[in-house]
């Protein structure tokens, strides 16, 4: 079922009533002061802001007032992604978002700047396309698995973002789109992403029409896991961070891997290399640790080995 109320877009950016900025001066006291001071440390970190809980590291898009995969925001949420890859504390990462919008796309308004370039912007076109397609396949390449938590608008790239999660999980206030074609700038990059979790059929619906469909609509086309209320979003993707935080983060790395390799190969040959996998896999310690700890009724202690 398509939703009717459609994202109000100016040059890329999603429009919506601003909130009321705090005024520092109001007189209301050390905790108010406090409060602010922390928001301004958060402003301070950049168009990604990253936290931990425990093994989870969270990266929140925070480049409002549509999150824009600006040039600077996808460079930042690379580095985060690449840093963790050696960072054997982390062992899930969560994306997510500051605002209503999860992400409306490509920063347009970056883009048209361009145009006044000698090349008419290509040069730039190539770099920002680029970088967008290492980002997405980093995430889907990533050895720690990937969940989108989506509160809000997911549009174009932003939706090619969620696509590109290894899970996803949204709130019912969530909507996606692959608008491009609305504007002449058909969503290719995105239909990449988008075409490896729907149907071809529901991937072109949403390619050619470029209009907006609802949470519901997007779990039933595959795009993500679960729908639940906003109330409780963070909180039951909490809840699966950290249950597939407490695996071995050898056994989730070996199958998040083999998952992706054997997609794209034929049956006979799929089937050959996950065999090999599973080989390699039992000869691993904690395949040997987790069978024991199984047949013999514990709790099983990983070493990632």
């Amino acid at each position: 079922m398509l939703c009717i109320e459609m994202l109000s877009i100016e040059m890329g950016h999603a429009i919506y009533p601003g909130k009321a900025g705090r005024d520092a001066a109001d007189g209301e006291g050390a905790d108010d002061m406090a409060e602010i001071l922390a928001i301004r440390r958060d402003e301070a970190t950049g168009p990604v802001r990253a936290t931990r809980d425990g093994a989870v590291l969270r990266l929140t898009l925070a480049n409002p007032p549509a999150n824009a995969l600006s040039l600077e925001l996808m460079a930042a949420l690379q580095e985060e992604l690449d840093a963790a890859v050696t960072d054997a504390s982390v062992r899930v990462i969560v994306l997510t978002s500051a605002g209503k919008v999860f992400s409306a796309g490509h920063d347009l308004k970056q883009l048209s700047a361009h145009r006044a370039d000698a090349d008419r912007g290509r040069a730039f076109f190539e770099e920002t396309f680029a970088a967008c397609a290492t980002l997405m396949q980093t995430i889907v390449r990533h050895p720690k698995p990937v969940i989108a938590e989506v509160g809000g608008v997911a549009t174009a790239a932003g939706c090619q973002l969620v696509a590109s999660c290894d899970l996803a999980i949204a709130s019912t206030e969530a909507t996606f789109a692959t608008p491009g074609v609305n504007i002449g700038l058909f969503c290719s990059t995105p239909m990449v992403a988008l075409s490896r979790n729907v149907s071809r059929k529901q991937a072109m619906e949403m390619l050619l029409t470029g209009e907006m469909i609802d949470a519901t609509t997007a779990r039933e086309f595959g795009l993500v896991n679960r729908v639940v209320p906003p109330e409780y979003l963070n909180q039951i993707v909490a809840k699966y961070a950290q249950t597939i935080a407490s695996k071995s983060p050898l056994t989730v790395k070996t199958g998040k891997e083999a998952f992706y390799a054997q997609a794209e190969m034929g049956l006979s040959e799929a089937y050959t290399y996950t065999a090999r996998v599973m080989v390699e896999n039992m000869l691993a310690r904690d395949a040997e640790e987790g069978i024991g700890a199984f047949l013999g009724k514990r709790k099983p202690e990983w070493t990632g080995e």
